[in-house]
């Protein structure tokens, strides 16, 4: 499977993303809705934000400490295009594996199923190793089998929790009763914390 920064740019470059909502997701935006004024120093991570939808609406909303990073240059161009307050050093093109910087939060939205599932444990690893002590990870998943050759990849909450469960506390993770539309019955929102 070739996943390479070529592979994704080219998804973009061709608006080939149709796991896009094209806004906000509405179970991330009532997480961050439900964050308190102390929470918007928050050093905030998200992965493989591709248009950074989420980084748009923590934006708006005050939060200044948001980064994302993709290997995408061309996701990361038109986030700062419709978003040109979103400060350029905080977009990172990188290999989220490659990151050398600590979060407090991390907001998962389809990265975790993009990326190639023999890397899923990996992802486990790394996001507890970048991650404050008592850091979280919240956000969304998959919860249903999707495809085997290309992204996204889907899952469920057994296979999941294998991965999560040696590095985190499992706060939540239940079926998200608040998806958009195109992905109702279809999620598993979850809200886990680093030990």
């Amino acid at each position: 499977m070739n996943l390479t920064e070529e592979f994704w740019d080219n998804k973009y470059k061709t608006n080939d993303i149709g796991w896009d909502l094209g806004t906000v997701s509405p179970p991330i935006k009532a997480y961050i809705d439900q964050l308190s004024k102390s929470d918007k120093e928050l050093k905030i991570l998200i992965p493989g934000g591709g248009h950074g939808y989420e980084a748009e609406y923590l934006n708006s909303k005050g939060f200044k400490n948001v980064f994302v990073v993709d290997v995408s240059k061309t996701a990361l161009g038109n986030l700062k295009k419709r978003v040109p307050s979103f400060p350029s050093s905080h977009l990172i093109q990188n290999n989220f594996f490659e990151l050398v910087m600590t979060f407090d939060l991390i907001i998962e939205q389809t990265f975790f199923c993009a990326i190639n599932p023999e890397l899923r444990a990996l992802y486990a690893e790394k996001a507890s190793e970048i991650l404050q002590t008592g850091g979280k990870i919240i956000g969304l998943l998959f919860n249903v089998p999707l495809n085997k050759t290309h992204p996204p990849f889907g899952g469920n909450k057994e296979e999941y929790l294998a991965y999560f469960k040696p590095y985190f506390h499992i706060r939540l993770m239940e079926e998200a009763s608040n998806s958009h539309e195109s992905r109702s019955g279809k999620e598993l929102f979850f809200n886990i914390q680093k030990k």
